[in-house]
């Protein structure tokens, strides 16, 4: 199982990124799919996900509204945009799977990637 996430760099406040994870080894049309973030000495947070089909997708208060999240079942990616950046977005981005759902709990989730830096100067 590999979840490889890409796309992250530093930008300034206002701008925007796309991450990107590729995912193989597992059955990817069977997962839920969700994006988790973890700043420097604070604990890992829920961003957005989206479930199997692609056809819901759920966003944390902060993010909603400036983040999309969107999978391509067929290219086993999932991808998030990232727009009006901000400095406290800054965090290691991390995708991940869960089984057959789609929720807001890190716990939940069986694989991980191992992150991409996004740093958003002020």
């Amino acid at each position: 199982v590999q979840l490889q996430a890409s796309g992250g760099g530093l930008v300034q406040a206002g701008g925007s990124l796309r991450l990107s994870c590729a995912a193989s080894g597992f059955a990817f049309g069977d997962y839920g799919m969700g994006w988790f973030r973890q700043a420097s000495g604070k604990e890992r947070e829920f961003v957005a996900t989206v479930t199997w089909s692609g056809s819901s997708t759920y966003y944390a208060d902060s993010v909603n509204g400036r983040f999309t999240i969107s999978r391509d079942n067929a290219k086993r990616m999932i991808y998030l945009h990232m727009r009006n950046l901000k400095p406290e977005d800054t965090a290691v981005y991390y995708c991940a799977a869960e089984k057959g759902l789609a929720t807001k709990d890190k716990d939940n989730y069986d694989y991980w990637g191992q992150g991409t830096q996004v740093t958003v100067s002020s």
